[in-house]
C-alpha cells in the first residue's frame, strides 16, 4: 500500500461517509487540529518518555485519535462500528482524577505564570495552546455537528495540560515564572 493515493491533488479529502470536501473545510480544520496537538503531545512525551505523565499522555494521543475520528464522520457511520472510536464521560471523570492528583503535588497558584520551564513542561504549555485552539474550531462547527462531550473532553483535556506542564516543571526542579 503506497501513502500517496493522488485523490486530494485538487485540495480535497473524504469524511468517513465518502463525503468529498475541501481540505479547507472547517471540519477537516478542526481535526487538524486535534492531529496537530496529538502530534505536540507526542513531542511531550518523547521529552520524558518514561513515568506516570508519559502514560497518561500515551493514553490521550489514542483518546485524541477517537476525537479525530468522530469528527471525520458526520454522519455517525463510525461510531456504531468501532467502539474504540468513542471518548466517554469516565474519559472526562479520569481527566479531572489526573488534574486533582497531580494538583497535590503543587502549591497553589497566587498569579499568573509564564509558559516555559523544562522542556517537557514547555511542550505542555504549547500542546495546552493547541488545545484551546482546536476546542474553537471543535466548538465553530456548531452545537449540531459536534457530540457534545467532545467539547467537554477538550476542555478539561486543556485544563489538565496546564496542571501537566506545572507538574512536569515542579518535579524536574523548574521554577515557575510569574507574571
Amino acid at each position: 500500500m503506497k501513502i500517496y493515493t493522488k485523490t486530494g491533488d485538487a485540495g480535497e479529502t473524504s469524511l468517513f461517509d465518502n463525503t468529498r470536501v475541501s481540505k479547507a473545510d472547517a471540519r477537516v480544520d478542526a481535526y487538524g487540529e486535534v492531529d496537530e496537538l496529538n502530534a505536540c503531545l507526542g513531542a511531550a512525551r518523547a521529552a520524558a518518555p518514561a513515568g506516570d505523565l508519559a502514560a497518561q499522555l500515551e493514553l490521550i494521543q489514542k483518546e485524541l485519535f477517537a476525537v479525530g475520528a468522530r469528527l471525520a464522520d458526520p454522519s455517525a457511520r463510525i461510531a456504531t462500528r468501532v467502539s474504540k472510536a468513542a471518548v466517554t464521560e469516565a474519559d472526562v471523570a479520569r481527566l479531572e482524577a489526573t488534574i486533582d492528583a497531580l494538583e497535590q503535588e503543587l502549591t497553589p497558584l497566587r498569579r499568573f505564570i509564564l509558559p516555559g520551564g523544562g522542556m517537557q513542561g514547555a511542550l505542555l504549555h504549547l500542546a495546552r495552546t493547541v488545545c484551546r485552539r482546536a476546542e474553537r474550531r471543535v466548538t465553530a462547527l456548531g452545537p449540531e455537528a459536534v457530540e457534545p462531550l467532545l467539547l467537554v473532553y477538550l476542555n478539561r483535556l486543556s485544563d489538565l495540560l496546564f496542571v501537566m506542564a506545572r507538574a512536569a516543571n515542579h518535579r524536574s526542579g523548574m521554577p515557575e515564572t510569574e507574571w
